[in-house]
């Protein structure tokens, strides 16, 4: 058997919470709700009249989309290789995720994702130019 690809792991991962945030930002545009209105009122400017957080949230989901997919023009980028930027920016989309009551589950996705790719970033492991390929090895022989 093989080594289990960490980046690829967490790569499916988000792309379930990008899906999940996109529809939970589309539902929260219907019926608005912070999640922490139990604790306070005053987080509800975020959510009505103005949509603040759903639109947030969806641009959000639809650029973890691209960038997990990827999009075509982010294909082979430099931002798209960077496991670096992925987890930078995965907080603040769990964040805004968390913020939003329809979108609490792809926030925990997101932290479990988080989780992966700092798994694979310590173990040393890259993104392929080439979106879900495998990392070619050298000529010298094998590498373990």
């Amino acid at each position: 058997m093989g080594k289990l690809i960490k980046n690829h792991w967490a790569r499916l991962i988000i792309l379930s919470a990008a899906a999940y945030q996109v529809a939970a930002a589309i539902e929260g545009f219907f019926w608005p709700k912070i999640f922490w209105d139990f604790l306070t009122k005053t987080l509800d400017g975020a959510v009505k009249p103005i949509p603040a957080l759903q639109i947030i949230n969806l641009v959000f989901g639809l650029f973890m989309f691209a960038l997990e997919w990827p999009f075509p023009g982010l294909g082979g980028s430099a931002i798209h290789r960077s496991l670096e930027f992925r987890l930078a920016i995965l907080p603040l989309t769990a964040l805004s995720a968390a913020l939003l009551y329809q979108a609490t589950n792809p926030a925990i996705y997101y932290m479990i994702g988080m989780v992966v790719y700092f798994w694979a970033y310590s173990e040393g492991e890259i993104i392929c130019a080439t979106p879900w390929t495998l990392p070619q090895r050298g000529k010298g022989g094998s590498r373990v």
